[in-house]
């Protein structure tokens, strides 16, 4: 039987305790980094550093989707609001790639985001682009489950 890799077209995105979802076409930023400290001892005959983990990093995670008539945006919109008053209203979302059968193969488990940024679409009078809006999370941590 032969494994072939898998494609990026089919995803799910859901957040919240109720597990809201919206149809993005694309999630980028899903990367966890893990920085290096660099140490010597003041007797360490050894003229160089040795490297050890140190803390983790998590990049902010953007999602893009086209804008809908009478699309609500599932709460985006007034999780973003709330946020913006001063709210800390932290959410998981979970981002899961999909196989032919939309059965979760690998799922990111994006803990305690907020949206942090949400960028409309550039509007051109000539253009015949689909509107694409996006929304930009911070986050706490990333976890992978495989399946």
């Amino acid at each position: 039987m032969t494994v072939y890799p898998m494609t990026t077209l089919n995803f799910t995105v859901s957040w919240g305790d109720q597990q809201q979802t919206s149809n993005f076409s694309e999630v980028s930023g899903l990367t966890m980094e893990s920085e290096v400290v660099e140490y010597r001892g003041g007797a360490d005959p050894q003229l160089s550093t040795h490297k050890q983990p140190g803390l983790k990093k998590f990049s902010n995670i953007t999602a893009k989707r086209g804008i809908a008539p009478r699309d609500s945006g599932n709460g985006l919109f007034e999780w973003f609001n709330a946020v913006t008053v001063g709210a800390a209203d932290r959410r998981d979302v979970t981002v899961s790639l999909l196989n032919e059968e939309r059965a979760p193969v690998m799922t990111w488990k994006i803990k305690e985001a907020w949206p942090v940024k949400l960028e409309g679409p550039g509007l051109k009078s000539t253009g015949t682009d689909v509107a694409i809006e996006s929304v930009e999370f911070a986050c706490e941590g990333i976890a992978i489950e495989v399946s």
